[in-house]
């Protein structure tokens, strides 16, 4: 007579299921991984915020100048015209700039000739209106288009959203925003809104503080 075997299968002993069960466990930590790597989303470098001080101009004279240089100082620029209704804020602008000039402030003139055709003339003939007339020495820009189409991109930065000052193209000469010294947009002024008034000569007082 044969003898039977009662003794339980190799693969169904104690240590055989604990080594199926921690084999099972090992693969589906496996499967989960590869599954969070798999959707993760792809993470992006992140872009700079654009700020003044990334952009080059042409100054009046046609030098070609980075903004950078105005790090560090606040900023009031405006776009300008000599056959405006507040061509005569040229006057204030300069006192402005006079005033603060030594404590790190400067007015940047943008001459435009998008409204109503007022600033029809050339470079050399804005800079000789505005040094004759009102004794203009802030620093001057080349003509510029500030909305539509052609608007150029310093303008389309600068009348983009800004955290508390609102966007939208400009809507007449002598818009001012004003920048602080790390070049980001903390102020943005109606042409009616005198450069002397308490609200712009508050707000440079403060940040040069």
């Amino acid at each position: 007579m044969c003898a039977v075997n009662l003794s339980e299968p190799e693969g169904y002993t104690a240590r055989g299921l604990r080594h199926y069960f921690t084999l099972g466990i090992v693969i589906m930590i496996s499967a989960l991984l590869a599954l969070i790597l798999f959707t993760a989303p792809t993470m992006e470098p992140s872009t700079p915020t654009p700020s003044l001080h990334d952009f080059s101009m042409t100054t009046i004279d046609g030098k070609s100048v980075n903004l950078s240089q105005y790090k560090g100082k606040v900023v009031l620029v405006v776009n300008v015209a000599s056959f405006c209704g507040y061509t005569r804020q040229y006057e204030p602008l300069e006192k402005l700039y006079r005033t603060y000039s030594e404590k790190g402030f400067v007015v940047l003139g943008f001459p435009a000739n998008d409204f109503g055709a007022q600033e029809p003339g050339s470079d050399e003939e804005i800079q000789s209106f505005c040094s004759t007339k009102y004794d203009v020495t802030f620093p001057m820009f080349s003509k510029i288009t500030v909305k539509g189409p052609e608007q150029h991109k310093l303008y389309a930065w600068l009348t983009s959203e800004h955290k508390g000052v609102p966007s939208g193209e400009v809507a007449w000469n002598f818009e001012k925003f004003l920048i602080d010294q790390n070049g980001n947009v903390v102020g943005r002024y109606k042409s009616n809104v005198e450069p002397l008034s308490d609200e712009i000569v508050t707000k440079v007082e403060g940040l040069l503080k």
